[in-house]
């Protein structure tokens, strides 16, 4: 079975290998969605709703929440941020104690657009 958490952080960016409006410093308040996968435990859970949350709140949105993402990635792409956001979170299994195992990364940078990231 497949588990989602969304959650919501705001920063700032600007792109650095891009012509145009986005070379510009601005902000977005980006939605980041969180998916994992494994089977039903006795409890009837496949993962702690609360314990997926402290981690990712712990490994990701602590650390770009309110910052200036240039300061953490040369080019600040959706494309990059997700890719990090994965390389922090594929252990997910041993950091809330289950089977379970991170399938997909989905980060909005905006209410229209979005990059999905399903792993190396």
């Amino acid at each position: 079975m497949k588990v989602t958490r969304q959650f919501s952080f705001s920063a700032a960016h600007h792109l650095t290998d891009y012509y145009g409006e986005c070379e510009r410093p601005h902000g977005h308040t980006y939605r980041l969605a969180v998916t994992v996968e494994g089977s039903v435990a006795a409890n009837g859970l496949v993962v702690d709703f609360a314990a997926l949350k402290k981690i990712v709140e712990k490994k990701v949105i602590s650390k770009v929440d309110h910052h200036d993402l240039n300061d953490f990635f040369k080019n600040p792409s959706a494309e990059n941020i997700a890719i990090w956001v994965w390389k922090q979170l594929k252990n997910i299994g041993k950091d809330t104690k289950t089977k379970v195992q991170l399938i997909s990364i989905q980060l909005w940078e905006g209410d229209n657009t979005s990059v999905i990231y399903e792993g190396d």
